[in-house]
C-alpha cells in the first residue's frame, strides 16, 4: 500500500474532501488489517463470517464483506439518507470522537454523557459480538463500528482537543503546502499519517507475541488516556512549539523538520490501534 505521497498530498488540495479522507481509507484500512493479521484464528473466522452478512446493513453504495471495506464502511455511511431526507446514521455522530479538554484533566464523565462517545461505543460493541442472543444484524454492525472507532480512538485529535472540534477550527501550513481548507485535523487525517504509514517497513505483518502484549496492555479507558495524552504532548505543543494550552493562532505551521519528528509518533499510533483492535477481536470473537 505504498503510495506517491507528494501526489497525494498535492491531489487533495483540489478537493475538499480529500485531506479527510485520506487517513480515514488508508490510515483506517492499515489499522484494520493489522488487527486482522494480529488476532487469533477464531477471530479472524469470526470476523470472516460476519462480514459474509454485510449485505444486512443494506448500505449497497458502501460495502463492507471485507476488512478494508469495513474499517472504512463508518464514514461512508454519514451522507446517506433514509426515505424521511435524515441522515440514516445520523444517531452515530457523535460515536466518532470525545471532546476531552486537553488543558484540564483528564475525564470521560462529560464527553461520554449517556455514551454518546467513541470509547463507550467500543465497550458496547464488544459486548454485542458476546451476546450469543443478539440477531445477525446488529452483530455485523457491531463490528464494523468496532473496526472503524478503534481507529479513531487512535487519531489523537478525536480523543483530545481545545474547543476547536478536534483542530477542525485550526487553519494549518503542512511544510511547504499552504491550502484554506488545511487544517490541524486534516493534517493528523490525511497528511501525516499517510507519511507516517508508508515511511519504513510495512506496519501491516504479525507482531511478536511480546510486542502484541505490550501495546495492548491496558483497556479502552487507557487508551483514551494515552491518546489525549498525545494530543496535548505532541499535538499541540509541535503546532504552537511550546505551550500546548496557550492561545492558539489562526494558523499554525508545521516544518519539515516538525513533520519528521511526528513522523515516527503517528506511525506508533497506527500500530496501537491495529494492535488492541486485534485483542478487542479476539476479546469478541475468539
Amino acid at each position: 500500500m505504498i503510495r506517491p505521497v507528494a501526489f497525494l498530498a498535492a491531489a487533495a488540495l483540489v478537493s475538499v474532501a480529500a485531506p479527510a479522507s485520506a487517513y480515514w481509507e488508508f490510515g483506517h484500512e492499515t489499522i484494520a488489517k493489522i488487527g486482522y493479521a494480529n488476532a487469533s484464528p477464531k477471530a479472524r473466522a469470526g470476523v470472516r463470517r460476519l462480514l459474509a452478512h454485510a449485505d444486512l446493513l443494506d448500505t449497497p453504495e458502501c460495502k463492507a464483506s471485507t476488512i478494508e471495506g469495513a474499517s472504512t464502511w463508518a464514514d461512508c455511511v454519514k451522507p446517506l439518507k433514509g426515505a424521511d431526507g435524515k441522515p440514516r446514521f445520523g444517531y452515530a455522530y457523535t460515536w466518532h470522537f470525545q471532546d476531552v479538554n486537553v488543558c484540564a484533566p483528564f475525564s470521560l464523565t462529560e464527553a461520554c454523557k449517556d455514551g454518546n462517545c467513541v470509547s463507550a461505543q467500543i465497550e458496547r460493541d464488544v459486548k454485542t459480538l458476546r451476546d450469543r442472543h443478539a440477531p445477525m444484524k446488529d452483530k455485523v454492525l457491531a463490528l464494523v463500528f468496532l473496526i472503524h472507532f478503534t481507529g479513531d480512538l487512535h487519531q489523537p485529535l478525536h480523543a483530545g482537543e481545545k474547543g476547536d472540534k478536534g483542530g477542525n477550527d485550526v487553519k494549518a501550513t503542512y511544510g511547504t503546502l499552504i491550502s484554506p481548507r488545511l487544517n490541524l485535523h486534516s493534517v493528523w487525517d490525511g497528511y501525516l499519517a499517510e507519511r507516517a504509514i508508508t515511511t519504513g517497513p510495512t506496519l501491516v505483518r504479525r507482531y511478536p507475541a511480546a510486542v502484541r502484549a505490550r501495546i495492548a496492555a491496558g483497556t479502552v479507558t487507557d487508551w483514551s488516556r494515552e491518546s489525549w495524552q498525545v494530543a496535548h504532548d505532541t499535538v499541540y505543543e509541535s503546532a504552537l512549539h511550546g505551550d500546548a494550552c496557550a492561545p492558539t493562532p489562526p494558523r499554525v505551521t508545521l516544518s519539515e523538520d516538525d513533520i519528521e519528528r511526528l513522523v515516527p509518533i503517528a506511525r506508533l499510533e497506527v500500530e496501537r490501534g491495529g494492535l488492541r483492535l486485534a485483542k478487542l477481536l479476539d476479546k469478541a470473537l475468539g
